[in-house]
């Protein structure tokens, strides 16, 4: 990188100038159609497994807990990031934007590394801790093992995708969502069932066609950032320690992490609820998990574009375009969550045959999509509100929601209701704690935007 690009002074982003619908819907669109491609992959995955077998769709199930720890990680590390750079460039920073990108750099590989030996020793007694089916044990082993031992290419892939997000370039960072999904989406045929010359690997073989795609999207992001993304500067001397940097990312990423990562307990735990009524009932919940990503996945990119205008606004104390970027934010998302009600308690039947579902799963499956789905608006509501929290400084916030709904709320009332004897009841959980999460989400934002509007409002 010149000197001159070095020493240049930093003009008016676009977050800060164009009109915040616009903006918002530009930055949105290109991240809501690979996390989609995203979704569709993650679904590819599942459909082609489960033409193994139920136990082979289970164990991708009940590996679903490891591989959302690791998300947990690799997404909240890239939460704290984008927040801290794209509030930087808002201030005018750069030197603290470059820091803010090199030390999520260095963050991101040293977890990357602690999940890779997690994959590589735990894989099979975290399986052996659920079941002792053999089949399941044999394959959540082969596809942990190898989506955790590779883990650098997810962790690699969040970072180097949101610092592209950070200054804007949502179409840069779909592009590389788009080829690592192609690639998974290629790979997973090919490497399952073993055509055109590749030996059958079975359900490893997925997890091979996974990262696989997640390293490719890496190296093509990292290639990006360092043509296309001149407001910040990677260097490899700088990709170290800056303790007071990296306290800033995770002041902001921790809490996510924290929140995602209580995702994976409830998971795990509610894995364990249902494996005693039968396993095709973990096998519904895997593939409720895989379906309302197709709902869920275009809200994060609409929310995950919403952050960063938020929080470079917020730098530069305007409040109106803060105000903005919120309400047009959360009416897009609970319009999403409403289209994927409708489909949740239209087609259930048609949706689970997607994953080759037996008559028992189907008798299992369909109500269990239409009580769930109840939820949906009620969270995506909730999803917003909580990253504004996060976005503006507040991210404990966010954390209490996500502790009382998943733990404090869903997992008891899963536990209690399954003393019923009756598996239907326990899908009611769900909607239950999605009504707690919506009274605190609601108190929160606007306790946030109080304090909030008094520092904007500050000369």
């Amino acid at each position: 990188m010149s000197s001159e690009n070095k020493k240049s002074v930093l003009t008016e982003n676009k977050m800060g100038v164009m009109s915040v619908g616009k903006l918002l819907f530009s930055m949105a669109v290109p991240m809501m159609i690979s996390m989609l491609v995203q979704a569709f992959y993650n679904v590819v995955d599942s459909v082609f497994v489960a033409q193994i077998s139920e136990n082979a769709l289970n164990a991708v199930s009940l590996a679903f807990p490891l591989q959302s720890l690791m998300i947990a990680f690799g997404g909240g590390t890239a939460v704290g990031i984008n927040a801290l750079l794209s509030r930087s460039l808002g201030e005018k920073n750069q030197d603290a934007a470059d820091r803010a990108a090199n030390t999520g750099i260095f963050l991101s590989l040293c977890f990357s590394v602690v999940f890779a030996l997690i994959g590589i020793f735990l894989s099979k007694p975290f399986f052996l801790l659920q079941t002792e089916t053999e089949e399941i044990v044999k394959c959540g082993t082969d596809y942990a093992s190898v989506c955790l031992g590779c883990s650098f290419g997810i962790f690699s892939q969040f970072c180097f995708e949101r610092l592209l997000q950070s200054t804007g370039r949502t179409t840069l960072a779909m592009v590389t969502q788009l080829t690592g999904a192609v690639i998974n989406i290629i790979l997973d045929p090919i490497l399952i069932f073993g055509l055109i010359g590749f030996p059958a690997m079975g359900v490893k073989g997925a997890a091979v066609a996974t990262v696989a795609g997640q390293i490719v999207a890496a190296i093509f992001a990292v290639i990006l950032n360092i043509k296309c993304n001149p407001e910040i500067h990677i260097s490899l001397k700088r990709i170290r320690w800056h303790k007071e940097t990296a306290k800033g990312i995770l002041k902001v990423g921790f809490p996510s992490i924290i929140m995602q990562s209580i995702g994976s307990v409830m998971t795990f735990s509610l894995n364990n609820i249902l494996i005693a009524f039968t396993e095709t009932a973990t096998a519904v919940f895997g593939a409720y998990f895989k379906l309302q990503s197709f709902i869920f996945m275009p809200i994060f990119g609409l929310n995950n574009a919403m952050v960063p205008i938020i929080s470079y606004n917020f730098g530069a104390k305007k409040a109106g375009r803060v105000k903005s970027t919120i309400r047009i934010t959360i009416i897009t998302a609970v319009v999403l969550m409403f289209i994927g009600v409708i489909a949740f308690e239209t087609i259930p039947h048609v949706l689970l045959s997607i994953f080759n579902a037996s008559e028992n799963m189907i008798a299992i499956g369909v109500p269990a999509l239409r009580i769930i789905a109840i939820h949906l608006c009620l969270a995506g509501f909730c999803i917003i509100a909580g990253s504004v929290c996060q976005a503006i400084g507040n991210p404990v916030y966010s954390l209490i929601v996500s502790v009382c709904r998943q733990l404090v709320v869903l997992l008891p009332a899963a536990w209690l209701l399954s003393k019923t004897g009756i598996l239907e009841m326990v899908w009611w959980a769900f909607p239950i704690a999605e009504v707690c999460s919506l009274i605190l989400s609601s108190i929160f934002l606007s306790k946030t935007m109080k304090k909030a509007n008094k520092i904007m409002n500050e000369n």
